[in-house]
């Protein structure tokens, strides 16, 4: 296959690298600024179980310079997106398939959602513009199980896990979902064809709507983050509030919020990715995993207090902090 990674980061890195160390694809990549310069010197670079793998790329810095491609995977954070669709058309052919990779509620969920209706999700694709340039008709969703970062640019550390769950985001299954879980599935990721991607989605999210934002606001990690009882009593309030919305929506969750708690202590003293944005002063990602659940709660009728006291203590201490957009004027 020709593949693009679009956002060639921690998550982007890792299944580039390991596509392309295959030898059956085409992998390439469209960066910019240090990443881009250290993908064309080096290619891609992934360090894994302590040993260096490398394959090469085509990095370009606009979608034109690659051209058409078999498979588009977006490994972008949320606030990215917007720009991204507007800037990836030469790399979709008829047949491209677009894969996102990314945290949160992703723009192809509300068109995905019959309870949801026909208007988009604003806090994800305001005005409908990603959808219009990435029709959910090319998509393919995904839910990435697995952790890395970026050692130096263009240099990636896996950490854990290689799970990758992907699915039409209409339901049910394809040959075209199979066809890329096999290819997956041979560059080593434990990929699973899911019937119900949503599903998927929102259970995902439905640990990282409070983890992240309560760990980029307080610098704890998520141990602390459960040591404390008050923390973690409004942790489960919101949970159980997002819980209620996804049974409205068809994304019933079968676990309690103490459940899910308890797979969340077994990673230990991990920093969330909204905590690593915030120190490293990045733009979060609050729209995507916060914004987005008060958004879909307002329109099917479920009250969501506590997830809107956490948007807006977030929203507030992104604001001050230069890492949120303040309203405009």
């Amino acid at each position: 296959m020709r593949v693009c990674i679009v956002g060639a980061g921690a998550i982007g890195g890792f299944i580039g690298a390991k596509l392309a160390a295959t030898g059956a694809h085409r992998v390439s990549a469209l960066a910019r600024g240090a990443t881009l310069t250290a993908l064309r010197r080096h290619g891609w670079r992934l360090r894994e179980g302590g040993e260096l793998q490398q394959a090469q790329v085509l990095a370009a810095d606009e979608a034109r310079q690659l051209g058409e491609q078999d498979l588009v995977i977006v490994a972008v954070k949320a606030p990215a997106m917007a720009a991204v669709a507007a800037s990836i058309g030469p790399l979709l052919g008829s047949t491209t398939i677009v894969m996102p990779a990314m945290n949160g509620v992703p723009w192809w969920f509300g068109p995905a959602t019959p309870a949801l209706g026909s208007q988009p999700l604003e806090t994800v694709d305001a005005g409908g513009e990603i959808a219009k340039a990435i029709p959910i008709e090319r998509v393919i969703g995904c839910v990435v199980h697995a952790s890395a970062l970026v050692a130096e640019p263009g240099l990636v550390v896996h950490k854990m896990g290689r799970g990758l769950l992907i699915g039409e985001p209409q339901g049910g299954m394809s040959e075209r979902v199979e066809t890329l879980r096999a290819a997956l599935e041979m560059a080593g990721f434990e990929t699973t064809a899911s019937a119900d991607i949503r599903r998927g989605a929102w259970y995902k999210l439905w640990g990282n709507l409070v983890m992240n934002p309560v760990s980029a606001m307080t610098g704890a990690t998520a141990d602390r983050i459960l040591d404390d009882p008050l923390v973690r009593s409004f942790c489960n309030a919101a949970m159980a509030e997002a819980a209620a919305v996804g049974a409205r929506i068809g994304c019933a969750i079968e676990q309690s919020p103490d459940d899910r708690n308890a797979v969340t202590r077994k990673l230990g003293a991990f920093k969330t990715s909204m905590l690593q944005d915030a120190e490293a002063k990045r733009p979060i990602e609050l729209d995507a995993i916060v914004g987005a659940v008060a958004e879909i709660g307002q329109r099917v009728g479920i009250p969501t207090p506590n997830i809107d006291a956490l948007l807006g203590l977030t929203r507030l201490f992104g604001r001050a902090h230069g890492l949120y957009p303040d309203p405009p004027t």
